[in-house]
C-alpha cells in the first residue's frame, strides 16, 4: 500500500471500503484488492465512488491465474494490505479440502479478475 493513500470508511458502520490516492490536484478511489476504480476525480466523487462500491464484490466469485496458466474459480477469504487470500470454490461443500493461494497486495492485474 501507498503510504499516501488516505482510508475511507462509511459513515454509517465506520467498515474500510478503500482508500483516496492523492494525484496532481484530485485523488483516485481505490477498493480493497488495490485497484483503481476511477480515474483523478474530486475528494466528493472518490468517496461516493468507494461508498456505492461498498464491499459485496469481495463476495463475488473470481479466476486466479495459477501458474500453468490455467484459470481456477476462486472465492476470496481474506483481504488486508498485506496481502489477498483466495480459496478454490467448493460451492459450500464441507467435506471438500480447503485449498488456499496467497495474492499480493495489490492484486496483480492478469492474476486475479472477477468471473
Amino acid at each position: 500500500m501507498d503510504p499516501d493513500w488516505i482510508e475511507h470508511r462509511r459513515s454509517d458502520d465506520r467498515e474500510r471500503v478503500g482508500w483516496m490516492k492523492p494525484v496532481d490536484d484530485g485523488f483516485v478511489a481505490i477498493d480493497l484488492l488495490g485497484r483503481p476504480r476511477t480515474d483523478v476525480v474530486d475528494w466528493f466523487l472518490a468517496e461516493q465512488t468507494l461508498d456505492a462500491l461498498g464491499i459485496g464484490y469481495l463476495a463475488d466469485p473470481y479466476e486466479l491465474r495459477l501458474d500453468s496458466g490455467d484459470w481456477l474459480r476462486v472465492r476470496i477469504a481474506e483481504v488486508s494490505t498485506s496481502g489477498i487470500r483466495v480459496k478454490k470454490d467448493d460451492w459450500g461443500d464441507m467435506t471438500a479440502p480447503q485449498v488456499y493461494f496467497d495474492v499480493p497486495f495489490p492484486a496483480p492485474d492478469g492474476e486475479l479478475r472477477p468471473l
